[in-house]
């Protein structure tokens, strides 16, 4: 049987799967499907868009599996996720099947105009379901994610690529009025299965990894028979993976995790320090730890049974600054916070704006550092307890919310990332994402990277260093790093020295630092070379 595996992206509360980054799914599917004896081709929903050859060939497919679903909306610089409405337009093969997240928002009507439209509907979450649906016998989703890792070298940007790795599905704590996570029954994997998957895409050229997929990085191979119910780091567990995942993958280049419980620092604060140090050891540079607030008032942590109180996420965010706030060797910062503020839930009023406005006074106020603020209004999905609520809170205060985002945006973004990343500051390993005439788009091979404004025009998949000019609220401005003053161009000189960067390009060239100073003063010598060689 020929099976086209089409990736339309997902982005849950604990998974991400917009290029550069791949989620786990493909792996999995291609791994049934390897498994069951079938060939199967991957697709990106982008590659199929602007190929309509291929589109036109996947109707002599005997089966598409199609992946999507946005749970937690976002920007995305890399790819266009697949929209409900656009799946009715696709290319289809003689059976289709839609799975992932995007079938939790599916309605009845929907339901019947995908049917209508040959594509039948697995209810997320879909990996068991669809393997016997296949007609498989023993399910092993472990041996599909190792069989399946050979699949991300179809992806059309690899080896630029980011895989999500699952070490654990579910939450434990599973009660926030709004998630989706709840869906999910509690699923441990072991580190030897998590290992094996990561040597099967590193043996397969991967050289990026983003340790995804769990609700509670801290809480991997931790104790969860705890009194409280609330699971205990296991700081000696943690380091020991580490070890072992370097051992095996010596040249990985980055190696980074998403979400983290602030409650879990909170409850245990020595065992996650030593579980932070690991990370901050073993894991690379520009790391952050996303963190759910969701809200700084305390009645709409009550009226949502939210997992942490606003005093619990400023212990967490301190307990991460005092590790993990100094510079590492790519320009970031080890090991920063970052946190999720939801508008729209049960309770909200207008005083919640200004509670969560002074919560991140207090973060200024403390010294303290925040990688990433996001401010999302609330997805309402159905069977979660958001659902009776729906969406007056957000119509209602839909002037409120834009109002705080603007706010946050020029007083606390702005100057939070003229901290994290000051003027001059060198920043390692960019690649070129998007180019353009004056200015490219270039991001790390990250969690939550910045996006990198370059100056000048640049192919893409190109990767190089860039020193920081100029801050907005989610990105930086920058220059190729000590870039030859005699042949950089006239934007770039006139972006770093101003007025006197058009009285370098007509005096160049240069021959040495005295004659160069006389004209650019110090500024000049801490982004240009002159001859190649750094001043």
């Amino acid at each position: 049987m020929r099976v086209a595996i089409i990736d339309g992206y997902v982005d849950e509360p604990s998974c991400l799967g917009v290029p550069p980054y791949i989620a786990p799914y493909p792996r999995y599917i291609y791994g049934m499907l390897r498994t069951l004896g079938h060939s199967a081709t991957y697709f990106t929903i982008d590659y199929l868009r602007t190929n309509y050859e291929i589109q036109r060939k996947l109707r002599a497919f005997d089966l598409a599996v199609i992946i999507a679903g946005i749970a937690v909306p976002g920007k995305y610089l890399g790819g266009n996720p697949l929209s409900k409405k656009e799946l009715l337009s696709i290319g289809m093969a003689k059976r289709n099947i839609l799975v992932g997240p995007i079938t939790l928002e599916l309605s009845k009507k929907e339901r019947l105009a995908l049917q209508d439209s040959n594509i039948e509907v697995i209810d997320f979450p879909f990996e068991r379901k669809l393997f016997y649906l296949l007609n498989g016998a023993e399910y092993n989703l472990n041996r599909f994610a190792a069989v399946g890792a050979e699949v991300v070298k179809q992806h059309p940007d690899f080896p630029h690529i980011i895989c999500e790795i699952e070490t654990y599905r579910g939450c434990y704590w599973g009660k926030c009025s709004f998630c989706i996570e709840r869906i999910h029954r509690l699923w441990l994997r072991s580190p030897e299965d998590v290992l094996k998957e990561v040597k099967a895409l590193y043996d397969c050229g991967v050289r990026h990894f983003r340790l995804g997929r769990q609700t509670d990085f801290l809480t991997y191979l931790a104790d969860f028979e705890t009194a409280d119910g609330i699971p205990k780091p296991s700081p000696d567990l943690m380091k020991k993976f580490h070890r072992a995942l370097w051992s095996l993958c010596p040249k990985t280049k980055t190696l980074h995790l998403d979400n983290i419980n602030p409650k879990t620092i909170a409850e245990y604060p020595e065992e996650s320090k030593e579980v932070i140090k690991t990370i901050i050891l073993f894991q690379t540079p520009g790391n952050v730890a996303a963190m759910g607030l969701e809200s700084a008032d305390e009645r709409v942590v009550r009226k949502n049974t939210l997992c942490a109180t606003p005093d619990d996420v400023m212990k967490a965010i301190e307990i991460v600054n005092e590790f993990g706030k100094f510079p590492g060797y790519n320009g970031l910062p080890y090991f920063l916070p970052g946190i999720n503020f939801v508008v729209g839930l049960k309770g909200e009023t207008k005083e919640t704006f200004e509670l969560n406005y002074e919560f991140l006074e207090e973060v200024i106020n403390r010294g303290l550092l925040l990688r990433r603020i996001n401010i999302r209004q609330v997805k309402i999905f159905p069977g979660t307890p958001m659902e009776k609520e729906g969406d007056k809170k957000l119509r209602k205060h839909r002037a409120q919310f834009l109002a705080f985002k603007k706010k946050v945006k020029e007083n606390i973004d702005i100057p939070m990332m003229r901290k994290i990343l000051p003027k001059g500051r060198k920043i390692t390993d960019l690649r070129v994402e998007v180019t353009g005439e004056k200015i490219s788009y270039a991001r790390q091979l990250a969690t939550y990277p910045i996006l990198v404004k370059l100056v000048g025009n640049y192919e893409r998949n190109r990767y190089l260093d860039a020193r920081v000019v100029d801050h907005s609220h989610r990105s930086v401005t920058a220059v190729e790093a000590d870039i030859d003053v005699n042949s950089a161009t006239l934007e770039q000189l006139e972006f770093v020295l101003g007025k006197a960067g058009r009285e370098v390009y007509i005096q160049r060239p240069f021959k040495d630092v005295v004659e160069f100073k006389g004209i650019a003063g110090k500024m000049g010598l801490i982004y240009f070379s002159i001859g190649g060689e750094k001043n």
